[in-house]
């Protein structure tokens, strides 16, 4: 592919803006009338809580049900995302800049003084428009954080089916690429089956929405996390069942340990005394869970979600770097995060985290780091 040929597929058309749109405008409506569980947030500072409703399996399922049926009417093409890759990345992309570049001008508007829409601006206008200024900014009463976040989830597995369809179409579905879109699947599916538990996480409590979060949530997510089902259209890997079994063992225990160490800490925080693994839960200074995957790593979620990154690539074999794009920069990410994480805890928790230290010394794997 020659550089001409790549930037004019990356040049937004008509399409792309309507699929993007539609997609948008179904997650709007199905959010706001279909049926789920109602989950209060994080208490803010000044008292307040949101509250989410968690639908989006339901949203996610209803779509792919949709989507079914429109192609078997001859409605819509299953193949369209997979068509038009690098239009829908270009044309997310630029809808990215201009939300947040919209939210920047509201939030320096606002009046609010809530811990929701307080805006918090610095006066650098690229450290706000990229951090953003407010916590949970709406539109039409939508809590626009959770909502990009469950737009980016859906659309990673909305870009893998459309790949896997293209690979049956093209006659190279492989045992790799099965591997890999069924623990794509699984993980997502999981990740709505759960989804109340994305209220209790930093970025919902704690990140103002700025270019930051949204480009990640609808760009980075869906179009880098898919990188391994693009790679495999094109190149044939052939797994051994020695392969195949560590690929899938790699899989569970990443699963059990990122699941399990974050059902802890969000059952913790509904009730602290909730027992962990049958047994009464460890907590120091009354604040911080010191028991169960909390008891062996400080950030032992971190290794359940890089093992599960890991075997998300494993399918794509050894022959070449690109599709562990996502398992490293996962690594970085997480090592960066976890510094901050720990910056901001030595802070909050002062001689409370000292002592969390000391009795879990690790940070995310144990006897090694």
């Amino acid at each position: 592919m020659d550089l001409v040929h790549f930037l004019h597929l990356l040049i937004p058309s008509c399409n792309s803006v309507v699929i993007l749109a539609l997609f948008f405008a179904y997650l709007a409506i199905a959010g706001s009338i279909l049926p789920g569980k109602v989950v209060p947030g994080a208490t803010l500072p000044d008292g307040s809580r949101l509250h989410y409703r968690c639908n989006g399996l339901l949203s996610l399922l209803l779509l792919v049900g949709l989507l079914g049926f429109g192609a078997k009417m001859d409605f819509v093409s299953l193949t369209a995302i997979s068509d038009r890759g690098f239009e829908l990345l270009s044309t997310t992309f630029l809808f990215s800049v201009l939300v947040t570049l919209v939210l920047y001008a509201a939030g320096c508007k606002s009046s609010n003084r809530g811990s929701s829409l307080k805006p918090h601006v610095t006066g650098n206008l690229l450290h706000d428009w990229w951090f953003g200024i407010q916590l949970n900014p709406q539109f039409t009463g939508i809590d626009l954080k959770f909502f990009f976040v469950r737009a980016g989830m859906m659309g990673w597995l909305f870009i893998n089916l459309s790949v896997l369809v293209r690979s049956i179409q093209d006659g190279t579905l492989s045992q790799s690429m099965i591997l890999f879109q069924l623990f794509c699947a699984l993980y997502i599916l999981d990740y709505f089956f759960h989804e109340e538990y994305m209220t209790s996480t930093w970025d919902i409590i704690a990140e103002r929405l700025g270019f930051m979060l949204v480009f990640g949530d609808l760009v980075w997510i869906p179009f880098t996390f898919s990188i391994q089902g693009w790679w495999l259209l094109s190149n044939n890997v052939e797994l051994g069942t020695a392969a195949v079994v560590a690929n899938c063992l790699t899989f569970l225990i990443g699963y059990m340990v990122f699941r399990g160490a974050n059902k802890q800490k969000h059952v913790f925080k509904k009730n602290p005394k909730a027992p962990i693994w049958g047994r009464p839960a460890r907590v120091i200074g009354g604040k911080l869970l010191a028991s169960g995957f909390w008891g062996i790593a400080r950030h032992c979620n971190y290794l359940g979600d890089l093992l599960l990154a890991l075997s998300l690539s494993l399918p794509c074999g050894i022959s070449s770097p690109v599709p562990y794009f996502y398992p490293i920069y996962l690594l970085i990410l997480l090592i960066w995060r976890e510094r901050r994480d720990e910056a901001r805890c030595a802070e909050k928790y002062k001689e409370i985290w000292a002592e969390y230290r000391r009795l879990v010394p690790w940070r995310i794997l144990p006897y090694v780091y």
